[in-house]
């Protein structure tokens, strides 16, 4: 359910936008995907378990909270991301 340390160190090197960079709403978001995609799966086994599934609901929240942060901060990053991500169809 939980991202490897090496995957995180994946995802930030691939989305920061410097050198150090694990704050940008950029890495965060990439992060928070990566948790909701693995959460995801694992409701494919587990339909039951509705802990998990209040943090999921969480997860999405902030995801989606940072999303809208960007979209009003800087729209071109915005939709770099979004297209990077495959987050919208």
């Amino acid at each position: 359910m939980t991202i490897t340390a090496e995957r995180k160190d994946a995802l930030i090197k691939e989305h920061a936008r410097a050198e150090g960079d694990t704050g940008s709403p950029e890495v965060q978001i990439a992060v928070l995907t990566e948790r909701i995609k693995n959460l995801t799966e694992h409701f494919k086994t587990h339909a039951k378990d509705n802990h998990s599934r209040r943090g999921l609901l969480m997860l999405v929240n902030k995801r989606r909270s940072l999303l809208d942060y960007l979209r009003h901060k800087d729209g071109q990053r915005y939709l770099d991301l979004i297209a990077k991500l495959g987050l919208r169809k």
